[in-house]
């Protein structure tokens, strides 16, 4: 648990969740974890702008509070990784609420913004609406930074599995100009406009396009702030 010199003081349990994951960079190293264990380097990689002591420092406090443990690799090159526990696993939905809430926040990149394979992957999860995705057999390949970053995304009824790589089975492969993707996921650039103005490029079907925006989408923030009922 966190020293007396960092908690809030309150016996509350979303004061005790921020104590555990509030630190600065810790979701976002949750976040990576996420998609499968990962290596200290792998961690460096996925968060470049991390200094080394910072990142020791938050492994070893989610380690302590039970988030993510150790494991050693069986591989012959046994190195140690990084993974949730069931209980940071808990995390999950969690993150990738929050992750669709900020995400309504977005404008464009800025020049020196990251924007990471695995934070491409997450937002795919992140955005990823259920209910339209009942009955739904799809697969989707994602060309990022002109195709220097590909991922892909198969739905199956209701469920998604997204990953990085090329996928040769892909229904639609897509292909976004400059910040393209980010308008198509809010709203403000629909399918067909995207495909005549050539700001989005495809091979497949450009029905499927259309489907992707249903698919995926950030939803608008409220126009008048809501909250709970007192009383």
């Amino acid at each position: 648990m966190p020293t007396s010199a960092r908690t809030y003081g309150q016996f509350c349990g979303l004061a005790r969740a921020l104590e555990i994951v509030g630190e600065r960079w810790s979701l976002l190293v949750v976040r990576d974890l996420m998609l499968g264990p990962k290596r200290f380097t792998d961690l460096q990689r996925t968060l470049p702008r991390i200094p080394v002591s910072i990142l020791t420092s938050r492994l070893n406090e989610l380690e302590e509070t039970g988030v993510i443990r150790r494991r050693v690799m069986s591989q012959l090159d046994a190195g140690v990784v990084y993974e949730l526990t069931e209980y940071g696993c808990e995390l999950d939905h969690i993150v990738l609420d929050l992750g669709l809430w900020g995400a309504r926040a977005l404008t464009y990149p800025k020049p020196d913004e990251v924007f990471t394979l695995d934070t491409a992957i997450i937002s795919l999860y992140a955005t990823f609406q259920e209910e339209a995705a009942a009955g739904v057999h799809v697969n989707y390949e994602l060309h990022h930074l002109g195709g220097e970053m590909i991922v892909h995304a198969m739905v199956d009824d209701g469920a998604l599995k997204a990953s990085s790589g090329a996928l040769p089975a892909a229904d639609l492969v897509i292909e976004p100009q400059g910040a393209a993707i980010l308008d198509l996921l809010n709203g403000k650039l629909s399918a067909q406009d995207a495909l005549s103005s050539g700001k989005v490029r495809v091979e497949g079907d450009p029905a499927h396009l259309d489907l992707f925006t249903r698919l995926f989408h950030v939803p608008p923030a409220p126009e008048r702030p809501t909250g709970l009922t007192v009383g």
